[in-house]
């Protein structure tokens, strides 16, 4: 039973009334990550009335999120982003059906996940999750809310939706192609304006709204950019374009056989993504040479013996690797991945190249946990 008096303000708005409202309740939304962007994003379709949100989240809360995942709070530290958001959200607004996914999103998982809902919201933070939301979303004919932040600006899009002349575009037709590693800093090497996220998660929620309630225009095969240190901001017209790249997955056999980690070049054959608890025992090992490639400034510092060379200068200084086993680090995994790409041009086969996936982050995550 619908509770008018809880969602009295919004029925009472011109264009929306009671019917919009019911189709808030009927809806299935599922968010991907509960992060900076998905914070807002649950927090404002929470309180909107969406009958089912579900939150596909693997990642706990940590000290560094708090600035900007406003969901949480400090004694949330350590819990899985799942709990401590459901119960922030059913204290909210019981009304709300919560379906709670505590594992990432994959080839594997993915169909099953994504078509159990209407709308799909990418509140995510790496290109390889991005590419993947897309090709399910395109597969399965779901609707896509895509947002991206980077330091002081914010991108909204409404992907597989047709519009009135009957066609659509996806992220692909956006970004063709992936960025090389290390191209594109995230959050934990570039930073972020705590707000940035809470602006472009509302968006994003607002942009579920009117597609359910169906008010208002949409930012269907558009993209909007928004810069928060001037408030300029812009909408661009996507181009639809026929995707015929045959390394795009068309089938949903073809999707899940696709290596997106590849796809996206955060894999190399050759090169090895180790875990933090593989980092500490091959760390240990005899002629390792463990190298952090971050610039000599940033913190924390490792705690096993390293060789600090800046990715900037790693071409110039590999006569100083004398190991035949080589790890490389960095903040996020992206820089030491690069670096790991460049070793290997550069040395014989006979070394073996590894790089700690996930950075030193990862690796304070796991300790902690």
């Amino acid at each position: 039973m619908l509770n008018k008096e809880r969602y009295d303000r919004q029925i009472k708005l011109q264009g929306f009334g009671i019917e919009a409202q019911h189709k808030l309740a009927s809806a299935k939304i599922l968010v991907i990550g509960a992060g900076g962007l998905g914070c807002p994003v649950l927090q404002y379709l929470t309180a909107a009335g969406v009958g089912n949100i579900g939150i596909v989240d693997d990642d706990r809360v940590s000290l560094s999120n708090l600035h900007r995942q406003i969901l949480y709070n400090s004694d949330d530290v350590g819990k899985l982003k799942t709990k401590a958001a459901f119960e922030r959200l059913n204290a909210m607004n019981p009304e709300v059906k919560f379906s709670m996914i505590s594992e990432r999103i994959n080839s594997q998982n993915a169909v099953t996940i994504v078509s159990e809902y209407d709308v799909v919201l990418d509140c995510t933070d790496n290109f390889a999750t991005r590419y993947l939301l897309d090709d399910v979303c395109r597969i399965l004919e779901k609707t896509l809310i895509f947002g991206a932040i980077y330091q002081y600006e914010g991108q909204v899009a409404v992907f597989n939706v047709r519009n009135k002349e009957g066609f659509t575009t996806h992220y692909r037709n956006l970004f063709p192609e992936p960025p090389n590693p290390g191209e594109v800093p995230d959050c934990n090497e570039a930073g972020v304006l705590g707000v940035l996220p809470g602006v472009v998660g509302t968006l994003q929620a607002t942009e579920a709204i009117k597609l359910i309630a169906g008010i208002g225009e949409a930012l269907i095969n558009k993209l909007m950019t928004i810069d928060i240190l001037t408030y300029q901001s812009a909408v661009f017209e996507i181009p639809s374009l026929n995707l015929t790249d045959e390394s795009i997955p068309y089938s949903i056999e073809e999707f899940e056989k696709m290596n997106y980690q590849l796809h996206c070049g955060i894999e190399f054959t050759g090169i090895k993504n180790i875990s933090p608890s593989e980092f500490k025992e091959t760390a240990k090992l005899p002629d390792t040479v463990v190298i952090d490639v971050r610039e000599m400034e940033e913190q924390p510092k490792l705690d096993v013996s390293y060789v600090p060379i800046p990715l900037s200068q790693l071409k110039e200084n590999v006569s100083q690797i004398q190991s035949q086993n080589i790890i490389l680090v960095c903040q996020s995994g992206k820089r030491s991945l690069s670096g790991a790409k460049i070793l290997q041009e550069i040395l014989s086969s006979e070394y073996s190249i590894s790089h700690l996936e996930g950075g030193i982050n990862h690796l304070i995550k796991e300790t902690h946990e």
